[in-house]
């Protein structure tokens, strides 16, 4: 084998280890990313992951930059209930299985609604963002989602 040939494969090589080293990189805290075929989105979040945060979500918020969200994280995986009292905003809240999959969106809820909101399915983690951003990115069931916090074994998008 040539010396041309040995150049080809450790030049794939190289490329094939610079590429798993950024599909592992580390989560940055406080950011949330999602990949699909729309690409990369990250937004900056604030997580709820106690009782007490969960349940004051974003209530009383007024206004919230597309760049930012919510990210409710529950210790293990179970069918969840949302609604909007309180919330003066539409929110899209995508419901995410434990390995950081979305498994649903629920779009632009509407604020103030008292109707439950369910998860239909088992989800570790709801990430709330700005009603009708999730359709404007391509937001859908299938998106992969990472964040810090979010386990790492066996995660289909591990940081």
């Amino acid at each position: 084998m040539g010396k041309c040939f040995e150049t080809r494969v450790m030049a794939i090589a190289a490329a094939a280890i610079l590429w798993a080293g950024a599909a592992l990189a580390a989560c940055e805290p406080g950011k949330v990313e999602l990949a699909g075929d729309f690409g990369r989105v990250s937004f900056d979040v604030s997580v709820a992951d106690d009782v007490d945060e969960r349940g004051r979500g974003l209530m009383f918020v007024e206004d919230m930059p597309n760049s930012t969200g919510m990210l409710f994280i529950y210790q293990e995986p179970h069918k969840v209930s949302f609604w909007m009292k309180n919330t003066l905003i539409p929110l899209d809240m995508i419901f995410i299985d434990a390995r950081g999959v979305v498994k649903k969106v629920h779009a632009k809820a509407v604020p103030g609604d008292l109707r439950g909101i369910s998860s239909d399915f088992p989800v570790l983690s709801v990430l709330e963002i700005n009603g009708g951003l999730a359709a404007r990115i391509g937001i859908k069931p299938g998106t992969l989602v990472r964040h810090s916090e979010l386990p790492q074994a066996g995660a289909a998008y591990p940081c």
